[in-house]
């Protein structure tokens, strides 16, 4: 994939994850007022896109409850604010094995498999413009506990996907995923052009050097549209290696709690450092409509 600057850039705001961050953060959004506030607040700073998972209100715990990806989906498309939605459909992948000398039976506690069809239910019920498909299996930081993404699964979730009208963003953490991911769209179960989020810096997939970075870029189809993050304190670093490289920009709550050493951010702010930082490389920041249009993308209500 040829190096273009990108000059005019959507933005992205990851709110909350899945990972165990609602204890080290109070700007960490839990339920789904908060977390459809913060996606508001983010989308007022200059947010196109968010992306939104939910959590057990009480306990901070990552959850696929359908009640709260609907609560979730309605007060965004309630508030007066436009924003192109985004919902996870990673959640329901996670096997967690027993210690490496008995790896099985599975951990109950880290393990939570689910069909194709109940993973992507609420996708269904809440028709967001976008839903993520993580485009592979991998060793993911803690010790025993893997992200399961078979084959079979992707290709079913995927053609669910294509079938709602709700365009894949597909998740990629290594090479091989984006390898799959041109599968997925050469057999037709994802429609060209894809839409590709490359996942820099997350153990153990793509490390986020720059050598490691363009790899991933020039394994993204001309045609095809990604944007970029990386975690922790070098979001803003590859925000700008994003827009240089030809692609769009992610930022959040869910992949870097700090505004600066000893500050923890909001997701508004974190939006509004990205805009300074695109602003300042001479792009534009467009947009949910314009966005839009440039994906192919059609806003709807929730069943």
């Amino acid at each position: 994939m040829p190096l273009t600057m990108t000059r005019e850039v959507f933005i992205t705001c990851a709110v909350t994850g899945s990972g165990g961050t609602q204890d080290r953060s109070p700007h960490v959004p839990r339920s789904p007022k908060q977390i459809a506030d913060s996606a508001i607040d983010a989308a007022r700073a200059g947010a196109a896109i968010v992306h939104c998972h939910v959590r057990d209100p009480e306990t901070g715990a990552p959850s696929r409850r359908l009640d709260l990806y609907r609560e979730v989906t309605e007060r965004i498309r309630e508030a007066e604010v436009d924003v192109v939605l985004n919902l996870t459909a990673g959640m329901g992948g996670d096997i967690t094995f027993g210690p490496t000398e008995r790896p099985l039976p599975l951990s109950e506690a880290g393990t939570d498999m689910a069909g194709a069809a109940e993973r992507v239910e609420h996708v269904a019920q809440c028709l967001p413009e976008i839903c993520t498909l993580d485009c592979g299996t991998m060793n993911f930081a803690e010790a025993d506990y893997v992200m399961t993404n078979t084959p079979g699964m992707l290709r079913a979730m995927g053609r669910m996907m294509t079938a709602l009208g709700v365009k894949p963003e597909i998740e990629a953490f290594d090479t091989g995923h984006l390898w799959f991911a041109r599968e997925l769209v050469k057999e037709g179960v994802l429609d060209a052009p894809a839409l590709v989020q490359l996942c820099m810096g997350v153990p153990w997939g793509a490390p986020d050097d720059l050598n490691t970075f363009m790899a991933m870029v020039n394994n993204v189809p001309e045609d095809w549209t990604f944007s970029a993050f990386s975690l922790g304190r070098n979001q803003m670093a590859y925000a700008a290696a994003a827009v240089l490289a030809g692609g769009h920009v992610r930022v959040g709550l869910e992949d870097n709690l700090w505004l600066e050493k000893g500050v923890l951010a909001t997701n508004a702010q974190l939006v509004e450092r990205a805009v300074g930082v695109v602003e300042g490389m001479g792009a534009r920041v467009i947009g949910p409509q314009e966005v839009r249009e440039k994906l192919g993308l059609t806003k709807r209500a929730p069943k």
